[in-house]
């Protein structure tokens, strides 16, 4: 009951802030909107049209529902702060708030969905050992997201600073990060895929 509250404010909320942006004319948030009820929604929405009421929410549901709202939330707030923090200290962009706040819709959204896709399909069909090796690499990608934005602040404060042009965290964010961060997502949509699709074990 209580997920559903959760559940339930934040789906609200969101559609506030999409009937915003829509009068705004971010029309592309529109499309985001409908494309992440059909593939979440689409056991929900066949049910609904054959019998004329949505299936019960059992306990699977809650879990997957509770996880993916956390998971969305966690990225939301994390993206946010990072944009207030490099905006801060980079003034020579200049955004408008629509594309800011519709950027960060779509990519708080995108984040739970692929959560409530792996705890929905994938996590049950893998096995102990694939599901530590699924979990390794989206490790690999979280640190890597976590390097790169580390060293970009860093190595703007110290040649901010310093007036110097600061190599070694350079060389992180434009090199090591992005690598290690592609190997982490490839590797992580791999095994993603592969439990998407394989039979239970």
């Amino acid at each position: 009951m209580k997920t559903k509250r959760i559940f339930l404010g934040i789906s609200i909320a969101a559609l506030i802030l999409t009937v915003i942006l829509i009068s705004l004319r971010a029309y592309y948030v529109l499309l985001a909107l409908i494309a992440g009820t059909l593939i979440i929604g689409h056991r929900e929405l066949w049910h609904l049209i054959r019998r004329k009421k949505l299936p019960p929410v059992d306990e699977r549901v809650r879990e997957n529902v509770g996880k993916s709202v956390r998971n969305g939330f966690i990225f939301f707030t994390l993206a946010t702060a990072y944009l207030m923090l490099f905006f801060s200290i980079n003034r020579s962009m200049n955004l408008e708030t629509i594309h800011i706040m519709g950027g960060l819709l779509l990519s708080g959204g995108i984040a739970y969905l692929l959560s409530y896709l792996f705890y929905d399909q994938a996590e049950p069909k893998l096995d102990e050992r694939w599901l530590k090796m699924l979990k390794t690499f989206l490790m690999v990608a979280g640190i890597a997201l976590g390097t790169f934005i580390i060293s970009v602040l860093l190595h703007n404060a110290i040649s901010g600073l310093f007036g110097i042009e600061e190599p070694v965290f350079f060389i992180i964010a434009v090199l090591l990060s992005p690598l290690a961060l592609a190997v982490g997502i490839v590797g992580s949509l791999v095994l993603f895929l592969k439990g998407l699709f394989s039979k239970a074990p």
